[in-house]
């Protein structure tokens, strides 16, 4: 069997960053680079029914080796793609051993890339541990190729200890899931689960069923351009509205200056001319109601706008992405239940139940008839140079995988 250690540094040496400038599904080439590994992984330790589809999703599962009738069909999900907003090219990972009363973790002597106690303080969590690091030059990958290699791991396991009684454990791995894409062509049906969990989760003992509802909005502003010589009561310039724009909206409510519940609007990215710009927001709360009404504030700026010039200088596009799964997961909370067990008795952690202040392929999946909670991969400061992962918690997401196949079996009557 391979260590999972050595399954996970494997496939960080993969380049599978998403692209949200991409139409092509996958959005990136690389991922379906590192897809083709995996189905060729898979077969190698045994697991028979593997598929590849064209858009980069890999389906495969493992047949039930128990003899009770109706045992509902688990799945396990991650996703390959890295997030573009740090790069995942040439990753260099490296273990480092963080000893009880350190106070920096060196990455990269030679770049003086530390990191403090006191400005990341969750590494006291991991006191007397081994850790999986960047050179500080990348990110790292954990997020989700940790996802990924848990459970791979998990069924190579399962395959080698028949003893272990389960049903049939479904497997997908899914392209884009950092640019908002990986439900958009997942196959519910060819999937087969009655339920399932990603695997693309934080710290160790996370659990988490509610997200945010989430939406993106798109504000174009038109400008009218003349030369700077002669531009008096003639030049519109559509940079100074979308500055005019974002400085109304709620300095409070920010990404930066929420936490827990909070919802927020987040600028993104911005680009222009003269002639036209171009703000780019998204929008996330936990409550149906003020969700609604974050995304009327919005439509209601650009109106405000359009009436002080008298014109149409501004306009939004504004689209929901995913809604919060809690509505999903409420009527079936035996399957959070599953992993609630799990946790606290295959890592002997008290389950971390909380939110997710982001999204996952679960919300969505979950709205599409597959509830979907998400569980730990065990990463740390994900998206950035300084993203880590414990090789402890990567072992015990392994053992999370595992435990929810047999807790299912032998729960079933």
């Amino acid at each position: 069997m391979t260590d999972i250690l050595n399954r996970f540094l494997t496939y960080v040496a993969f380049d599978t960053q998403s692209d949200e400038n991409s139409s092509s599904v996958p959005s990136t080439s690389g991922q379906l680079v590192f897809a083709r590994h995996l189905v060729a992984e898979l077969r190698s330790i045994g697991v028979a029914d593997v598929e590849l589809t064209d858009n980069g999703y890999i389906y495969a599962s493992l047949p039930a080796n128990c003899n009770k009738a109706g045992v509902p069909a688990v799945g396990f999900i991650a996703h390959m793609d890295t997030s573009p907003d740090c790069s995942g090219r040439d990753i260099h990972p490296k273990i480092l051993h963080f000893a009880p009363g350190q106070q920096s973790l060196v990455l990269n002597a030679e770049k003086q890339i530390v990191m403090p106690v006191s400005e990341f303080p969750e590494l006291a969590l991991y006191e007397g541990q081994d850790l999986i690091c960047t050179d500080g030059t990348t990110l790292l990958g954990a997020d989700d190729k940790a996802g990924v290699a848990a459970i791979v791991s998990a069924v190579e396991y399962l395959v080698a200890h028949p003893e272990i009684q389960h049903g049939n454990v479904c497997i997908a791995f899914t392209p884009d899931e950092e640019i908002g894409r990986g439900a958009d062509c997942f196959d519910v049906k060819r999937f087969g689960a009655d339920f399932a969990y990603t695997i693309d989760g934080g710290r160790l003992g996370e659990l988490e069923y509610e997200t945010f509802n989430a939406a993106q909005a798109t504000i174009t502003f038109f400008g009218s351009n003349v030369h700077p010589g002669s531009a008096l009561g003639k030049m519109r310039n559509s940079i100074e509205l979308a500055m005019q724009f974002a400085s109304q909206m709620p300095q409070s409510q920010k990404p930066e200056t929420t936490s827990a519940r909070q919802g927020f609007f987040h600028l993104t990215q911005m680009d222009g001319t003269v002639e036209q710009s171009t703000l780019h927001y998204i929008i996330r709360d936990f409550d149906t109601e003020n969700f609604r009404r974050r995304k009327e504030y919005i439509v209601r700026q650009v109106d405000n706008l359009n009436a002080i010039y008298g014109v149409e200088v501004a306009r939004a596009d504004v689209q929901d992405q995913y809604h919060n799964m809690r509505e999903k997961i409420e009527p079936v909370m035996h399957i959070v239940d599953y992993a609630r067990q799990v946790i606290s008795q295959r890592c002997g952690v008290a389950p971390i139940v909380s939110p997710v202040r982001g999204g996952t392929d679960g919300a969505r999946l979950s709205f599409m008839g597959l509830p979907t909670p998400n569980i730990f991969a065990g990463g740390e400061n994900f998206h950035g140079k300084y993203e880590f992962l414990p090789v402890e918690s990567l072992r015990r997401a392994q053992d999370v995988v595992v435990g929810i196949a047999e807790l299912v079996a032998s729960k079933s009557k």
